[in-house]
């Protein structure tokens, strides 16, 4: 399998949340809900990336970080996968299934109930576009940035104006992120996905 390169090379004034090409991991953390994916850095044509190799499993990568949006909104990030987990209805619990994820966490702080988090996804069957509550828990939206097979194989850079999605789906504004996580997982359909994520950055532009 070709690992090739990702394309989302952080400009300098950006927020760098993920730095996998510098070959750091540094701020994440690990955490699992059952199983454990592997995560580790690889060396890709001619930069390092960060693999994730989940065989029944579910669990993620999680970096706390400080996000103004009202000057950075948009993220930026890329991803590639080797299948999509296909016959799962990702709206149920039993289906809740992704070959890539990337959240954004807003934390309630001591009213931890009030944390929201948006889920951006690659989609086993929902159209590019679908978004819907998270079988888990009503306060995460999972939002199908990609979908089905085309793009299987190949890198793809996803940029979304996260301060505006926050408005649309939670219905107020929001000027703060506290975290960013990945997760690929294959728990709920005891399959294996292996997948990789270049870069992750915030920026002012979109």
């Amino acid at each position: 399998m070709g690992i090739g390169l990702s394309s989302s090379a952080p400009k300098e004034a950006d927020l760098v949340v993920g730095n996998f090409r510098a070959g750091s991991l540094k701020g994440w953390k690990e955490k699992s809900f059952k199983n454990t994916t592997v995560y580790k850095l690889v060396k890709g044509d001619k930069e390092m990336v960060l693999m994730a190799d989940s065989n029944d499993s579910a669990s993620g990568l999680y970096r706390e970080i400080t996000v103004d949006l009202a000057k950075k909104p948009c993220l930026t990030w890329s991803w590639k996968v080797d299948r999509v987990l296909e016959g799962l209805d990702e709206t149920t619990k039993s289906g809740d299934d992704f070959p890539v994820r990337v959240y954004v966490i807003f934390s309630g702080g001591v009213f931890f109930w009030k944390t929201r988090a948006l889920n951006y996804v690659w989609s086993n069957g929902l159209p590019k576009g679908s978004a819907w509550k998270n079988a888990h828990t009503m306060s995460s939206i999972n939002i199908s940035v990609q979908s089905g097979l085309e793009k299987v194989g190949q890198w793809t850079q996803q940029t979304r104006n996260v301060r505006r999605d926050f408005k649309r789906f939670f219905g107020s504004d929001v000027k703060q992120a506290d975290a960013v996580a990945i997760m690929t997982d294959t728990d709920n359909s005891g399959s294996r996905a292996i997948a990789f994520y270049g870069d992750i950055s915030f920026s002012s532009k979109c």
